[in-house]
C-alpha cells in the first residue's frame, strides 16, 4: 500500500484566521483529489507565525479554536484524509492583580471532521529572533497517529532538533516522523536544517517529512524548502524555496521498511536565496499591510539602486516611484545614473531640488549657530529635508517609503535620524556594504522576475560611494575600508567576539576601537529605525536588544 502525503507550503498571514483557514481548507480539497490521505500544514498555521503578544489574548485563542473547527467542518467529507493544523491551545486564571495565562504551541490532527489527536512542542527555542517561553509552556508526552496503513509520529520544530521527541515517538510505534516547522530564514539555513534532519534521521531509523512555512512576516522571512529524507538519511525530496507549493511525497511499504518518493528541487546559489528573500520580505510587507505602492529616494548611488530593483522585482514596476533630491553636492553623475536606471526599470520618476530649501533652513538658523563653521549639521538638514519630501509624498499618495541604508551604516550610526532613516521599511537592512556590491553584480548578471536585464548602470557599481553632503565626501573618509568594516561587525555584532580577540586576529587596534564604539553608541538611533527582512543569523532587531544607556565594553 502507498500513502500519499501533501505538504502544504504555505504563506500565511499572522492574525487573519478565516483567511488562514481558508488557505487549509483549499489545500485540503486539492490534496485528497490527488489522492492524498495526510496533509501537513506548517508549524502555527492557524494564527501564522511570529504571533508575540497576541498570543497572551484570550480573544486571540478563542478565534483560533473556532478557526480549526471551521477547518474540520469544511473538510468533513475529504474521506480518511488526515490534517494536521498547527495553533496555540491555552487557558487564563484570573487572580487577584493579573491574569496568568498558560499556552502550548500545539497541533491538531482533523479526520472526517473531528479532531482525533493532539500534540504539543515539548521544547520551545529562545535564542535569536525566538520567544517562546515568553508565551508557551511545554508540552508532554507524545503524538502517534495513523494515515493509511503507517503510523506518523508528530513533532513540532524545535523538537527535531534533539534525539529524545523522535525517540519517544519511535517508542510510541511511529514508523515516520512528520515535523512541521516555521523557522525564520538566514543565508545558509535551508540547508543546515536539511544536514540536522538527516542526524535526526540517522539517529532515530526513521524517514522523516519537514513541512515548512513560507512567507514574510515584519523582519523575519520564511523561504519554504520542505523536503523529505528516507530511513538510511538520503534526501529524496525538496520543494522550491520561496514560493507557496503543494508538495507530494510518496510513501511506500516494502516488508517492514518504508521508502519514500517526491521530487526533488533543486540545489540553489546563495545569491539566489539572499535575492529572493530581500523580495519576499518586502512583498509580504507591503501587501499584508494595506499599501499599493513604495516610495524611495533614488540618489544615483548603490544602496539606493540596489532598493529600487528588489522593489520592482517584489511589486512589479508600477507601484514603485523613485525620487531624485539633488543639493548644492549632487554631481551631475548622480543625476545621469539615476536617470538612467530609472529609464531601464522603467518606473515614475521625478526630481526635486533641495537646494532653495538648504538655503532657507541655513538662512533661518545661521542667527542661532552663532558663526560655528558648517559640519555634520548641515549634512543632516539635507537629509533630513529629503525625509520630509518623501514622507509627505508618502501622505499624499498612500506610498510606502523605503529608506536605503544597510546593515554597516546602521551598525556605525552613518544614517541621519529623521532623515535617510525616515520611512516605514528597510529592505537591506540586513545586508552590509560589500554584500550590496556583490548583489548589485548578481542582479545585473540575472533577472529572475523578468522585470528587467542589466537595471543598474556600471558607474553606480565601480564609482566610490558617498552620501555627496559636503564637497568631495566619501564613504571612506572616516570608515575603515568596507572589506575590513564588515569583518569586524560580522565578528562583533554577529558573532559575541570581543575587542581583544578582534585585534588577535589581526585588525588594526584603531580600527577595532573605533568600529565598536560606533555600534554601542548609536542603538538609539537602532531603535526608532524601520523594519527591515533579517537575512543574517544576527540582525538589528528581535535578536539584538542592548540598552542604551550603558557602559560596558566587550
Amino acid at each position: 500500500m502507498t500513502l500519499r502525503i501533501c505538504v502544504a507550503q504555505l504563506n500565511l498571514t499572522v492574525g487573519d484566521m478565516p483567511g488562514n483557514a481558508q488557505k487549509i481548507i483549499e489545500a485540503a480539497k486539492a490534496a485528497h483529489a490527488q489522492g492524498a490521505r495526510l496533509l501537513l500544514t506548517p508549524e502555527l498555521s492557524i494564527c501564522g507565525y511570529i504571533a508575540e503578544d497576541l498570543f497572551l489574548r484570550p480573544s486571540f485563542i478563542a478565534a483560533c479554536n473556532e478557526a480549526v473547527k471551521t477547518v474540520a467542518r469544511e473538510t468533513a467529507d475529504l474521506t480518511d484524509l488526515a490534517i494536521v493544523v498547527g495553533h496555540p491551545v491555552g487557558r487564563d486564571q484570573r487572580g487577584k492583580s493579573m491574569t496568568v495565562s498558560e499556552r502550548t504551541n500545539s497541533a491538531s490532527v482533523l479526520k472526517n471532521g473531528r479532531v482525533v489527536e493532539n500534540y504539543s512542542k515539548r521544547l520551545l527555542p529562545n535564542y535569536q529572533v525566538f520567544d517562546e517561553r515568553r508565551y508557551f509552556v511545554p508540552g508532554q508526552g507524545t503524538c502517534v497517529f495513523q494515515a493509511g496503513d503507517i503510523s506518523i509520529g508528530l513533532l513540532i520544530c524545535e523538537d527535531a532538533w534533539f534525539d529524545e521527541p523522535a525517540e519517544l515517538a519511535k517508542e510510541a510505534g511511529a514508523e515516520l516522523l512528520a515535523v512541521i516547522n516555521a523557522s525564520p530564514f538566514h543565508l545558509g539555513k535551508g540547508y543546515e536544517r536539511e544536514v540536522m534532519m538527516t542526524g535526526r534521521v540517522r539517529s532515530s531509523g526513521l524517514p522523516l517529512v519537514y513541512t515548512h512555512l513560507v512567507g514574510g512576516q515584519d523582519e523575519v522571512v520564511f523561504e519554504g524548502q520542505s523536503f523529505a529524507i528516507g530511513a538510511d538519511g538520503t534526501l529524496v525530496g525538496r520543494a522550491p524555496s520561496f514560493e507557496e507549493k503543494l508538495f507530494y511525497v510518496d510513501v511506500s511499504r516494502n516488508g517492514d521498511a518504508l521508502a519514500l518518493k517526491a521530487e526533488t528541487a533543486p540545489a540553489r546559489a546563495p545569491e539566489s536565496d539572499l535575492w529572493d528573500a530581500l523580495v519576499l520580505g518586502l512583498r509580504d510587507y507591503v501587501g499584508k499591510n494595506g499599501f499599493k505602492s513604495v516610495i524611495l529616494g533614488l540618489s544615483g548611488g548603490i544602496d539606493s539602486a540596489l532598493v529600487l530593483a528588489i522593489a520592482v522585482d517584489a511589486l512589479g514596476k508600477e507601484q514603485v516611484h523613485a525620487v531624485m533630491m539633488p543639493s548644492p553636492y549632487t554631481a551631475g553623475i548622480s543625476l545621469d545614473d539615476a536617470r538612467e536606471m530609472a529609464k531601464r526599470l522603467d518606473v515614475q520618476y521625478d526630481e526635486i531640488s533641495i537646494r532653495p530649501e538648504f538655503e532657507q533652513f541655513k538662512a533661518s538658523l545661521g542667527p542661532l549657530f552663532g558663526g560655528k563653521p558648517e559640519d555634520s549639521t548641515e549634512e543632516n538638514i539635507q537629509a533630513r529635508i529629503r525625509g520630509v519630501m518623501l514622507m509627505a509624498l508618502s501622505n499624499k499618495h498612500g506610498h510606502l517609503v523605503l529608506t536605503t541604508g544597510n546593515k554597516s551604516e546602521y551598525a556605525t550610526g552613518y544614517c541621519t535620524l529623521y532623515g535617510d532613516m525616515c520611512g516605514g521599511f528597510a529592505p537591506i537592512k540586513d545586508v552590509v556594504k560589500t554584500k550590496v556590491f556583490e548583489m548589485a553584480r548578481w542582479r545585473n548578471a540575472h533577472d529572475p522576475y523578468r522585470t528587467g536585464a542589466n537595471p543598474i548602470p556600471e558607474r553606480i557599481i565601480t564609482r566610490p560611494p558617498s552620501a555627496e553632503l559636503r564637497p568631495d565626501q566619501t564613504d571612506q573618509d572616516n570608515l575603515p575600508p568596507y572589506e575590513v568594516l564588515d569583518a569586524i561587525i560580522e565578528r562583533y555584532m554577529e558573532n559575541d567576539m570581543g575587542v581583544a580577540e578582534l585585534i588577535a586576529e589581526g585588525f588594526k587596534p584603531e580600527d577595532v576601537e573605533k568600529v565598536t564604539r560606533l555600534i554601542k553608541i548609536n542603538e538609539y538611533k537602532r531603535r526608532q529605525a524601520a523594519e527591515g527582512t533579517r537575512v543574517t543569523h544576527r540582525g538589528f532587531g528581535k535578536d539584538w536588544r542592548y540598552p542604551i544607556t550603558n557602559k560596558f565594553r566587550a
